[in-house]
């Protein structure tokens, strides 16, 4: 079994305006939609789950009721309600997010052995190459993150105002979401921390490098960007 977890709890103050970047329409469609659709399309996916909050969650099953029964009434765009699981309660953090959708899915009686896939709502572009190459090393390893090459010359300092050190761009990645772990040792992973060290995780993988899984690296995709910014918001307008 395969989930797809969408993080779509965000605030997206950064991007500015009085709602979260996810919901904002484009052609008619809130950001989010995009992501759906591909998780929903993808044959290997069979379940996706929202972490979102209550207050939004009216919303979005109108999308996904409007998703799924197509622009023109007729057949099917792409059936979103067939996979959809349910919604999750997103926390302060991102990890915190994560961790309220892993619940979830465990009382859902989530195997050892099947694989979630986290998201970002606000990661639209997301492929469905890139999300069946995730399963792939996620079933040869015990997880699996898309990264990107580093372009820029990296240097290293502790107060932001002088250089003391370089560092070898060749040996650093950037990593992408969407990530894909093997369930129970990604659960154990995230749950066996402190509170004081959940509270400091920026990236779905690091739990699991810090328990010590094998996670694998894919190569990314330049497209799977998340909109964070208006100039973010820009590019995703010429892409549609």
């Amino acid at each position: 079994m395969v989930t797809a977890l969408i993080l779509s709890g965000g605030t997206g103050v950064r991007l500015g305006g009085n709602i979260p970047k996810q919901y904002i329409e484009v052609n008619g469609r809130p950001i989010i939609a995009w992501c759906l659709e591909t998780f929903r399309n993808h044959p290997q996916v069979d379940r996706i789950r929202i972490v979102a909050a209550p207050e939004w969650r009216e919303y979005l099953r109108g999308v996904i009721d409007a998703e799924s029964a197509g622009s023109n009434g007729g057949g099917r765009r792409n059936g979103i309600t067939e996979k959809f699981e349910g919604f999750s309660d997103p926390g302060q953090t991102r990890q915190l997010s994560i961790m309220s959708g892993l619940k979830d899915m465990a009382s859902d009686t989530a195997s050892a052995d099947d694989i979630v896939i986290i998201h970002d709502a606000a990661r639209p572009l997301v492929s469905s190459e890139l999300i069946s190459n995730l399963i792939a090393a996620a079933r040869e390893h015990e997880g699996a993150l898309p990264y990107l090459p580093m372009k820029d010359t990296v240097y290293y300092s502790t107060n932001g105002k002088v250089i003391e050190s370089l560092i070898d761009r060749g040996c650093l990645y950037a990593g992408q979401a969407p990530e894909a772990f093997r369930f129970r040792r990604y659960y154990d992973a995230c749950f066996s921390l402190s509170e004081e060290q959940v509270m400091k995780i920026n990236g779905s993988t690091e739990p699991a490098v810090m328990a010590g899984m094998d996670i694998a690296m894919i190569p990314g995709d330049e497209k799977n960007f998340k909109i964070t910014t208006q100039a973010d918001m820009e590019r995703f307008l010429q892409l549609v």
